[in-house]
């Protein structure tokens, strides 16, 4: 028990042979239950895991027979956790890049009221740029960027980090079978999390790296696959939230903006074209292109104030 509330951890673990004994050493005795997911791992991770649990009666182990990735594994634990009925879930992922020391100051604000689910940002201070690999602290800074327009936590930055706690409200509230099943699961989390309007905060964690942990980042990932995610989570998002269940006028925004940008696309060809063929702009179709650009941005970051607007309240405190 901490401060009264029941806690309990969760742990996906994916080929975590070598790490996941020295993360699991060094989680409090506060924390009420461990609960660990081997996600299909090829390795040792199983075994390991077994041990850990004959060793530490708080230890649940849930195994996945196939490899089902970091979101399925998660959404495991969390369906553990609303059977069993903790009062705060916390995360933090099996390779030791998390500091259990932090876990108070996540999971104070909750017990405060001042947030419903409060997550760790590395990236706040000076320091991270110099312990986090650079190109770990670029993709992550990108998701970052994508992640703000699509959930509507405009304030939230380091997205991709799994060092979360949550009141278990939360996990009741949201369809745990239809989380993202592989690494988009934390934005996946924080969109669905804006549709309930559930506050979110972020809290400074240290980084830690150079412990023998493997990236999940996959550049063809976040260049290719992520992008294509969080468009859809955005749409929903405005769908489910500005649509269905509140009507907001921020939708004739984005969508005039949109339009906008679009009839440029044909317009920049036909410039090209006609320039190409005759070495001359039309006058014309080059004030058009201006003024669908300007008209199509101005749109669209009108519509981003009003999403801003509408959920500063959601902004832990």
């Amino acid at each position: 028990m901490y401060k009264n509330k029941k806690i309990v951890l969760v742990i996906p673990a994916y080929n975590e042979e070598k790490l996941l004994a020295k993360t699991c050493s060094e989680i409090p005795d506060f924390i009420d239950n461990i609960v660990i997911i081997d996600d299909g791992s090829t390795d040792n991770t199983n075994r390991i895991m077994q041990e850990i649990a004959e060793k530490d009666e708080r230890v649940i182990a849930l195994t996945h027979l196939k490899n089902k990735g970091n979101g399925a594994a998660r959404a495991t634990g969390f369906k553990w956790c609303v059977e069993h009925d903790p009062d705060i879930v916390v995360t933090i992922d099996a390779d030791g890049q998390m500091d259990c020391q932090d876990i108070p100051a996540l999971i104070d604000p909750i017990i405060e009221g001042k947030t419903d689910f409060a997550k760790g940002n590395r990236l706040i201070t000076g320091e991270a740029w110099k312990i986090i690999p650079r190109i770990r602290y670029l993709g992550n800074s990108a998701l970052t960027l994508m992640t703000k327009i699509a959930s509507g936590y405009w304030h939230v930055t380091d997205s991709q980090c799994g060092f979360t706690a949550a009141r278990i409200e939360i996990y009741r509230t949201i369809a745990l079978d239809k989380i993202y099943p592989d690494y988009g699961v934390f934005n996946d989390l924080l969109v669905t999390m804006n549709i309930f309007n559930f506050r979110v905060m972020d809290v400074p964690v240290k980084p830690v790296y150079g412990v023998g942990e493997k990236s999940g980042m996959r550049i063809g990932k976040v260049l290719f696959i992520m992008p294509l995610l969080m468009l859809r989570l955005f749409l929903r998002r405005m769908v489910q939230k500005y649509i269905i269940r509140d009507f907001h006028p921020l939708i004739f925004f984005y969508t005039f903006g949109t339009l906008l940008m679009l009839v440029d696309i044909p317009l920049i060809i036909r410039l090209f074209y006609f320039w190409g063929t005759t070495g001359l702009i039309p006058k014309i179709n080059a004030l058009a292109i201006m003024f669908c650009t300007f008209m199509g941005m101005q749109s669209i970051l009108f519509a981003m104030l009003f999403d801003m607007e509408a959920n500063k309240e959601l902004k832990g405190h």
